[in-house]
């Protein structure tokens, strides 16, 4: 027996009614091999009775995946590959068909062999690259296809249909009663896809910006000061753009030396099924979510954003955990929203001392990398006043930074000189806050190259004793 999946579930589920249905013939049908190891399965017949059979042929598990659908999946050892199999919805393959999504799901292929089912004409809409819905009625039986249809037309680039949107968004006020496990996982797969600016745009278009991410929404119409030349809904667009451009190219950026180790940090996997590159999108959609409510402008007319960095993290915080995403994603996001802005303050300090190195990455860890790259982005997007001035000298601190913000990353901090009990008895003083503080000093120093022994340690840390201390 063949080890490619479609070919063990035709051997083993020989002599029954079966079609592969959805992505995994759309994805075939354009060529395309990302998921072709997940299979979708409609059985006329008993679904667990055939999700056994499989497994038991592919010595894989099984279980049901469903009650209220009487759906089962298969799961390949090592989870090289799954299958999901569902009961026919209706009497036949075509009424099954007719209750799906979008015309380019809505083909089957007899697992057996044959011409394809394709009752909506989906073959002829995936030629023509076109988005459109099997009838109006997708959407009232799950308001989740109004996120689907940005998630398509985005990873697939697809066009949509002018009575598809309309559709959609006739139905995007019922997204709030969708569970938000789903709502994330379309979200994600949208912001992570190969162009999520269209997506976002469609998202709008269709109402469910509004309905999933009011707080996104909110950022329209948000005027900003001379030094910006969008809104902050305007601007967050483009400092995704920008994130998204420094994904695809960091070497443009940073060079060959550091721009390759940048590229392969963003492809790491990070929590939630995304990459630290999809992970740096979020922080740009989201490092600026606080700014209404902390908007003011003062009498001589400047606009300021007080505190938007350490209130748009806990925003961040907010909206991800309302999604139930990880606990990681959420931490994650939130500290590149409290920490954007720090590097920008440090441009006038150029050229930056070891200490003052030191306290940027001490801070920002463990995204010291990645809110870097952000803070790029963010500049990048800002094309108001002098900005040609401000990005020159944003980008060349930035650059300084990067090959010391990946070295923190993949080594930490330098190694501690002497242990906090020794330094404790060297200097005749107790355990506490107090010696936490001197470790810390000492930790600073030797980043900066001005202590390098157990002996040199002791003795600056000994100069740093207040008169009366113990042991001073």
């Amino acid at each position: 027996m063949s080890d490619e999946p479609l070919a063990i579930a035709r051997d083993a589920l020989a002599g029954t009614r079966a079609w592969l249905v959805g992505g995994a013939v759309r994805d075939r049908l354009l060529g395309r091999d990302g998921r072709g190891l997940d299979l979708d399965l409609a059985v006329g017949g008993d679904v667990e009775a055939a999700a056994r059979t499989l497994a038991r042929a592919a010595r894989a598990a099984v279980f049901a995946l469903s009650e209220d659908f009487g759906a089962w999946r298969v799961v390949a050892r090592g989870g090289a590959w799954q299958a999901d199999l569902s009961p026919l919805l209706g009497e036949t393959i075509e009424q099954d068909l007719l209750q799906r999504d979008f015309t380019i799901n809505a083909i089957a292929e007899p697992l057996a062999g044959g011409a394809p089912v394709d009752p909506t004409g989906g073959r002829e809409d995936l030629a023509a690259r076109r988005l459109r819905m099997v009838a109006p009625a997708a959407f009232a039986a799950d308001p989740l296809r109004v996120l689907r249809l940005p998630r398509f037309a985005c990873e697939l680039a697809l066009a949509v249909e002018p009575a598809t949107i309309a559709a959609a968004a006739w139905h995007a006020g019922a997204l709030a009663g969708v569970a938000a496990e789903r709502v994330f996982g379309e979200l994600k797969r949208i912001v992570a896809s190969p162009d999520p600016l269209a997506g976002i745009e469609l998202m709008e278009r269709v109402g469910a910006v509004d309905a999933v991410l009011p707080e996104l929404a909110a950022l329209a119409g948000v005027e900003q000061s001379a030094y910006h030349h969008l809104d902050v809904y305007g601007h967050t667009l483009a400092v995704l753009a920008e994130a998204v451009a420094l994904e695809r190219d960091p070497v443009a950026v940073f060079g060959e030396q550091h721009g390759v180790a940048v590229a392969g940090l963003l492809a790491e996997p990070l929590a939630d099924e995304l990459t630290r590159g999809a992970a740096l999108r979020f922080g740009a959609l989201f490092h600026d979510v606080a700014k209404p409510q902390t908007r003011t402008v003062s009498d001589e007319g400047r606009v300021s954003f007080w505190h938007h960095d350490s209130q748009g993290a806990e925003v961040s915080r907010e909206i991800l955990a309302r999604m139930h995403a990880s606990e990681r994603l959420r931490a994650h996001v939130a500290a590149l929203a409290r920490h954007h802005l720090r590097l920008g303050f440090l441009v006038r300090e150029r050229p930056l001392p070891r200490r003052v190195e030191y306290r940027y990455l001490k801070a920002c860890e463990p995204v010291e990398v990645d809110v870097t790259l952000l803070s790029v982005a963010d500049r990048l997007a800002t094309r108001g006043r002098r900005s040609d001035e401000a990005i020159a000298k944003h980008l060349q601190l930035a650059r300084e930074l990067i090959g010391p913000a990946l070295a923190w990353r993949a080594q930490g901090p330098p190694p501690a000189l002497v242990r906090g009990d020794e330094l404790a008895d060297a200097l005749g003083i107790a355990r506490g806050p107090r010696l936490g503080t001197l470790l810390a000093e000492l930790e600073e120093a030797a980043y900066a190259g001005e202590v390098a022994t157990r002996a040199d340690a002791i003795a600056y840390a000994r100069t740093l004793l207040e008169p009366g201390e113990a042991g001073a």
